[in-house]
């Protein structure tokens, strides 16, 4: 594990929120690169420069439903008067061998279709009789039901400037152009791109592979009968969507009970699948803290090194904190504690900027605002601490959800934001302005 945060002088000196968040940065080293199919790439981040080989259109085409013509033989058409033109054939998308378009001639041609040779413009079907000879028509009949549309002459009632519904080879993108740049997270548009300039696989950085596992005996799987003195497992599933939501392929293990052989064992386990482990609970001071008892150790001697440390932070929630790498690939590891709200809380501060990392993108963080707060009583902080409470974020106001306790989770549920009172900050009236951390 690196150190590269200056970390407090004595074991029971509280590190700040920086130093901790700088040394598990400090640590955490982009994925190496892979080569991808298209869709597997979605959500990665792209690694090299992307130029484009062939021009989008490739070619000039009919951005309607319509007919080719040249722009002499419609000038001047009118209702009363319209230019009456013969129909040389049909020009479908994917058509190969396009007709010639000559004088007082016509070609149907359809949507994306090639502008075909001689034509210099395209009226749409909406400003002709459609080959009918019965005035305007809404649309063209399907060629298996009228095939003899794709002869015979048309009446055209407004003439059309040229270029007129032509999309131009290379409007879009040209060859050599940038397509995309290195460091781009390739979502549905960029994968959309990709595909049109004729890629199949891209070079990028995988997805993270996180592994989340929470620690407890009182905890039981939700949809299982409660005992007496059970809960629910909620951590596993927040910290689970949550490193999903911020880019990583999740995995949760179910609860692993308070025994620190059982847990290290599980832990050994998931080494396979796991880019980033993170556990929730067991990392404060009590008997049953198996966390702390099965990672506090440096280290076997084929893996110098490792091992886990555990920290006090000026921070609440969040106080209790481990970090560290465990395994023969010295897997990094984040030890959250286990109160519902500190867990999540930690994993937005530190876990997610982690995976961010991992991934090679250079937004680590959630953003940030300024914000009006809107309570009717001052908020308390303790001094030293810098303080994260939950809130709802609009129109540059901030109100305060629920209490400070760590345990509020129907609060939570409600936030959109957190409220970040700075270490030196006892009181925050109402109206003061406020940093807050936007969740969604």
């Amino acid at each position: 594990m690196s150190s590269a945060a200056t970390s407090p002088a004595g074991p029971d000196d509280l590190w700040s929120v920086d130093e901790h968040l700088e040394d598990i940065l400090s640590t955490v080293r982009p994925l190496e690169p892979i080569e991808l199919n298209l869709l597997d790439a979605q959500g990665c981040v792209l690694v090299d420069d992307v130029t484009v080989p062939v021009s989008l259109p490739p070619f000039d085409n009919s951005s309607m439903d319509g007919y080719a013509v040249r722009v002499a033989d419609v000038a001047g058409a009118g209702e009363e008067f319209p230019a009456v033109l013969e129909v040389v054939g049909d020009v479908a998308a994917g058509a190969a061998e396009p007709v010639r378009v000559g004088p007082g001639q016509a070609a149907r041609i359809m949507t994306g279709a090639p502008l075909p040779p001689g034509a210099e413009a395209v009226v749409p079907v909406e400003w002709t009789d459609g080959g009918l000879g019965e005035g305007p028509v809404s649309g063209m009949r399907a060629r298996s039901l009228a095939p003899e549309g794709a002869e015979g002459h048309v009446h055209v009632y407004r003439p059309a400037e040229a270029r007129a519904h032509v999309r131009a080879k290379g409007s879009d993108v040209k060859a050599g152009d940038l397509a995309l740049e290195a460091g781009t997270v390739l979502g549905p548009p960029q994968i959309a791109l990709l595909a049109a300039i004729g890629r199949g696989t891209v070079r990028v950085r995988p997805r993270p592979r996180v592994v989340v596992l929470s620690t407890g005996s009182e905890l039981v799987q939700p949809g299982e009968e409660l005992a007496a003195g059970q809960i629910y497992d909620s951590n596993s599933f927040a910290l689970t969507a949550a490193a999903r939501d911020a880019g990583a392929i999740a995995y949760r293990v179910g609860a692993v009970a308070d025994d620190a052989e059982t847990l290290r064992s599980t832990i050994e386990d998931q080494l396979i699948r796991a880019d980033l482990l993170v556990t929730t609970g067991g990392v404060s001071v009590g008997a049953y803290d198996v966390v702390k008892e099965a990672l506090s150790y440096v280290g076997d001697a084929d893996e110098p090194g490792s091992g886990v440390e555990f920290r006090k932070l000026a921070m609440q929630p969040g106080k209790p904190q481990g970090f560290g790498s465990v395994g023969p690939d010295h897997t990094p590891l984040l030890a959250l504690p286990g109160n519902p709200v500190s867990s999540y809380v930690s994993f937005e501060l530190f876990v997610r900027p982690a995976i961010r990392a991992l991934m090679g993108v250079t937004d680590l963080h959630r953003p940030r605002a300024r914000a009006a707060l809107k309570t009717e009583q001052a908020l308390r902080s303790p001094k030293g601490r810098r303080q994260f409470l939950r809130g709802t974020y609009a129109d540059g106001e901030v109100t305060p959800v629920g209490g400070a306790g760590s345990h509020l989770i129907a609060a939570l549920a409600r936030a959109d934001a957190l409220i970040v009172v700075p270490e030196d900050v006892e009181s925050v009236e109402p109206g003061s302005e406020v940093e807050v951390v936007l969740l969604g």
